[in-house]
């Protein structure tokens, strides 16, 4: 990570799409999310309730650890779960077998945007997302597939991060959060932080859509959050 004086942050600085470098997909699937991944799984009931069911896509599921824990908060809810990275599946899987989800949760291999034969269902009745929209190389490829993808009156779920003021805060959230974590972790938090989106893009860009009805807000220090129903 540069060091020297503040870059501002006024436009986001794309990274690569996929990870699936063997030492990132291991770092990634070993690293402690615990702390956000659990916070992820206590806003969704915070903000949808508690008596949630029916057919949920977790779009960019990674290693499956927010899966997992949704599925565990949420008994009567049955998901599948879809990333780009074949690796990250590999960690996926071994992981949903060892907590015995296998009859709540498949896995499918495919990225965005889709093309309609990727997934064995047209439209889900909620969507939960984390951390994906920043891979992207822009919005319309998400939030087209967001609409698309979740039926009217479905559950929409979306937890990003976000895109600090300048590249001196980007390096200190890197040693505040992830400190300890291996130098590949934070290389990829750091860029991470500068591809992010920041809250009042997502809503500019929303107010042009079908979706123009969520609501963005921040929830933490590097977080955002928009949610709602189609």
């Amino acid at each position: 990570m540069p060091e020297g004086p503040p870059y501002p942050l006024h436009q986001r600085i794309p990274e690569p799409e996929i990870m699936d470098e063997d030492e990132q997909v291991r770092a990634y699937a070993e690293a402690d999310f615990s702390a956000p991944h659990e916070m992820f799984v206590d806003l969704f009931e915070k903000r949808l309730g508690k008596n949630i069911e029916g057919l949920f896509l977790d779009l960019g599921c990674g290693p499956c650890d927010i899966s997992v824990r949704f599925l565990k908060r949420f008994p009567n809810v049955r998901l599948h779960a879809l990333d780009a990275s074949a690796p990250m599946l590999t960690q996926a899987k071994r992981l949903i077998t060892k907590e015995n989800l296998k009859e709540r949760i498949r896995l499918f291999h495919a990225r965005l945007p889709l093309t309609g034969n990727e997934l064995p269902c047209k439209s889900y009745d909620g969507l939960i997302v984390n951390s994906l929209l920043h891979h992207l190389p822009n919005q319309a490829i998400f939030w087209d597939a967001v609409e698309e993808l979740v039926k009217p009156g479905g559950v929409i779920f979306v937890m990003d991060l976000l895109r600090p003021k300048d590249k001196e805060t980007a390096q200190r959230l890197v040693e505040t959060y992830s400190g300890s974590e291996p130098e590949i972790l934070k290389r990829d938090f750091y860029n991470s932080l500068l591809a992010a989106y920041r809250d009042n893009e997502v809503s500019e860009f929303l107010k042009k859509t079908n979706l123009s009805h969520l609501t963005v807000e921040v929830v933490s220090d590097r977080h955002f959050l928009v949610w709602g129903k189609r």
